[in-house]
């Protein structure tokens, strides 16, 4: 997960500025390659060896590449939805469901946003030990500070991050594509051959593969980056191909950070480092050198993701709301176009799980984990509206019912995305209904301002089911059936 720039609120009758394919592609690529890769050798060691890690990356790379290929078939036959991901569910299912793509959206941005926070003091706190791994009382103190001078930073007029992106785009990979040279020169066989089948601790083959998926679906969020902007491309078929494109190359990034890994330490030794895990692995391999250049590119890396990933936060809750989604207060803009209710929502959520995390046991993976959670109600929305329209005629979908293909590939995406959900367990299913459920309050202050019923008779259902999790969820951490 990484940045996204926004989209400038008050362009939205102004022409579209028209973008490449190869633009499109790096902002496909600039939107996943983010902080979680810095993560991914401990999160995999954790987990599994080096067989489950390829057929984890197998399992994640075919899915994945299906829900690409949702994407691209979304943004050639239904060209009139411009919004990505939360168009799509409202599109399909409804405006409530619509509201919790839109939320659960938003949600899963600020919560990864606290990943990075976790991520700064944790590196630093190698070196400052007060902070521990990001989730002691000073580390989450630090936090917020560093939280709300971003918050009136932007609130000032900073939406325009232009050269800041072109560092962090530049700290981010070239410290990752350095990391992957250097294992391979340093890779050692017998190590490597050590981790194949896993340590004493990995369970079987299949749970250690579903151990390591709530790790893939962070790493590859952003994957709609194209979809988000696509009103801007100069072609629509070049949305669908920018995804692919950009898709194809951070999963070689990803799995050659994972894999190399395993050839400099025995993966009990990857599982006991400390988060950036990526700088104590290269730390074994060269030397203290190495630890310290990874972990500047990485803070240069997260703070310019952060103030991007919060821009877009923000943006998805002024887009609700200007299409009467959310409630009118966040359409607010100030003098300098900064839409401050928004951004204010932004970052109260953030602060709130930053406390959470100094409960938890392990705040990096804790929010890496609920960020992914929270981001499969809208990826399997949008995978489902896609399977929608391939079964229905549909008069707005380009081209009529869908071809055989890419009914398969709708097919594959629902599946994958519905597997995930189970692969996240109980334990973050609920956990994301008590975040969801609350947020319903936003919907029924929007339609009171429409003059409407707050819910129809479906929606009820909706309502309850959303409800009932969210009770059962408090219910289970309160008595400790769950933990943090």
């Amino acid at each position: 997960m990484s940045q996204v720039t926004a989209t400038e609120a008050d362009q939205q009758d102004a022409p579209a500025a028209k973008l490449s394919l190869f633009t499109l592609a790096a902002m496909v690529v600039g939107s996943m390659v983010g902080a979680g890769v810095f993560s991914l050798p401990r999160r995999f060691a954790e987990e599994t060896g080096v067989a489950g890690a390829l057929i984890a990356w197998a399992v994640a790379g075919a899915g994945m590449l299906m829900l690409a290929f949702t994407f691209q078939l979304l943004a050639v036959r239904r060209p009139d939805l411009d919004a990505g991901v939360y168009a799509y569910a409202k599109a399909g299912f409804g405006e409530y469901l619509g509201f919790f793509s839109a939320f659960g959206y938003w949600a899963s941005a600020c919560v990864g946003n606290v990943t990075y926070w976790v991520l700064i003091m944790s590196t630093v706190g190698a070196i400052w030990p007060a902070l521990g791994e990001g989730n002691t009382a000073l580390a989450v103190v630090l936090s917020s500070i560093g939280l709300w001078a971003f918050f009136w930073m932007i609130r000032r007029g900073v939406k325009e991050a232009t050269a800041i992106n072109k560092i962090v785009t530049v700290a981010k990979l070239v410290p990752i594509l350095f990391f992957v040279v250097l294992a391979l020169v340093y890779f050692r066989a017998d190590v490597f051959a050590a981790n194949f089948h896993g340590a004493d601790y990995a369970g079987s083959l299949f749970g250690q593969v579903r151990g390591t998926m709530l790790a893939t679906v962070f790493v590859f969020l952003g994957i709609e980056g194209a979809s988000v902007y696509s009103r801007h491309a100069k072609r629509r078929s070049d949305v669908g191909k920018a995804t692919v494109l950009g898709f194809l190359s951070v999963f070689a990034i990803f799995a050659s950070v994972t894999i190399v890994s395993y050839g400099i330490l025995p993966m009990g030794d990857i599982a006991d480092l400390r988060q950036p895990s990526m700088a104590g692995v290269l730390q074994a391999a060269v030397g203290t050198w190495g630890k310290v250049f990874i972990s500047v590119g990485l803070i240069v890396s997260v703070l310019g993701a952060y103030l991007a990933w919060t821009l877009m936060a923000a943006e998805v809750l002024l887009v609700a709301a200007k299409d009467d989604d959310m409630p009118r207060f966040l359409r607010r803009v100030n003098s300098v176009d900064a839409p401050v209710p928004a951004l204010f929502m932004t970052s109260l959520l953030i602060q709130v799980v930053l406390v959470v995390t100094a409960f938890s046991d392990d705040a990096f993976n804790f929010a890496l984990d609920l960020t992914s959670a929270l981001s499969l109600i809208p990826y399997l929305l949008a995978a489902a509206f896609a399977l929608k329209i391939g079964t229905r005629s549909d008069a707005l979908t380009v081209g009529g019912r869908t071809s055989g293909r890419e009914l398969a590939v709708a097919v594959l995406a629902t599946l994958y995305t519905a597997f995930l959900l189970f692969a996240a367990g109980l334990k973050f299913v609920l956990v994301s209904f008590v975040v969801y459920a609350p947020a319903t309050v936003l919907f029924v202050m929007a339609r009171r301002e429409q003059g409407r019923q707050p819910f129809t008779a479906r929606e009820l259902v909706i309502l309850a089911v959303s409800v009932a999790g969210a009770v059962l969820g408090v219910i289970a951490l309160a008595v400790g059936w769950i933990s943090l």
